[in-house]
């Protein structure tokens, strides 16, 4: 039997919300609605430029989102990454593993620097846009990747953003690999549109000959297949995935199980803050897949787990909350 129904491998970012009009964002000089990589003078600028007006400080990065949602689910977990030896990583990793999410790494063996923190701006459109500075986390690398955690898993979930430096793609590369090797099941997620646009061909080496299971937004889909029809994204993808879940907002999901296309439905709600959505959604579908759910099952579940983490402010909900969502999609509710 595994010791951890998922591993996953990802930036360790502390997530600093705040809210944030257009205009806003102009004067700023933001792109909206994607990951932007910054360097620690221009984050250092725009917290200036934005005193004490953030809303939220919590641990994050792409596939610690999903790994929290995993644990809180109720699945085994681990998470490898890099943080410094300061008191944001002393942060990060405590409220890791007050989740319940296991790792490789202890407070005291982290180096000395800063660690990664990401400016998550909330637009009245609910749409998210982040400023990342990476910090320690452009550090991590092969060394970083626990093989023995790894052979004792079912899954390893790999984050996309790891595509925008050599030594973080040669992390996941290094990730999949031993997976391969080892008979352990891969999945990766393309994470943001710009890491296809601006890092294709890390991100196809990531990839590598393929997949178990990929994860994407239509945006995403559509660039890394590099077409405007959503339909035609879908067929081109079944040449680097095995299987898939695509989400596309306000219109659902929709997956593929390695034989048929499934139409997942929305769950309608009032959105007010899209940032964690794509993250809850590849946790709780992962945790389907670990309890032996068939595609439907698992995108109906994680179809309802996002629907409620957009309710809210943040990138994922309370265990409490987590907890609830899934004992109310078992008895049907």
């Amino acid at each position: 039997m595994n010791k951890f129904d998922v591993y996953a491998v990802g930036n360790a970012l502390v997530d600093i919300e705040y809210h944030a009009s257009v205009e806003r964002l102009k004067e700023l000089s933001i792109e909206k609605g994607v990951m932007t990589l910054i360097d620690e003078q221009r984050q250092h600028s725009l917290i200036r430029q934005l005193d004490e007006s953030h809303e939220k400080m919590t641990c994050g990065g792409s596939a610690a989102n999903s790994i929290i949602a995993l644990a809180q689910l109720g699945a085994s977990t681990h998470l490898d990454f890099r943080v410094a030896n300061d008191l944001t990583g002393q942060f990060f990793t405590r409220d890791l593993h007050h989740s319940g999410v296991h790792s490789s790494l202890q407070s005291k063996q982290s180096p000395v620097g800063v660690t990664g923190k990401c400016l998550v701006f909330v637009t009245p459109d609910a749409d998210r846009t982040m400023n990342t500075f990476l910090g320690a986390s452009a550090d991590l690398d092969s060394s970083d990747i626990d093989e023995n955690a790894i052979s004792n898993s079912e899954y390893v979930y790999i984050e996309g953003y790891l595509a925008s430096a050599d030594n973080t793609r040669d992390a996941a590369v290094k990730a999949r690999t031993t997976a391969e090797k080892q008979g352990v099941k891969t999945a990766l997620t393309l994470s943001d549109p710009n890491m296809v646009k601006f890092f294709r061909d890390a991100m196809e080496t990531m990839i590598g000959d393929g997949v178990d299971m990929l994860f994407a937004n239509e945006e995403e889909a559509l660039e890394l297949a590099g077409t405007t029809d959503f339909y035609q994204a879908i067929q081109k993808l079944k040449a680097v995935a095995k299987k898939f879940a695509l989400t596309r907002g306000k219109d659902g999901a929709v997956v593929y199980d390695g034989n048929a296309i499934i139409d997942i439905a929305p769950n309608s709600v009032e959105v007010i803050d899209t940032l964690g959505a794509g993250d809850m959604f590849a946790g709780a579908f992962l945790y389907g897949l670990s309890r032996g759910m068939n595609f439907q099952q698992c995108g109906n579940l994680a179809s309802l787990a996002s629907s409620k983490i957009v309710t809210q402010y943040g990138p994922r909900l309370e265990a409490e909350q987590t907890q609830a969502i899934l004992k109310a999609y078992n008895s049907g509710n």
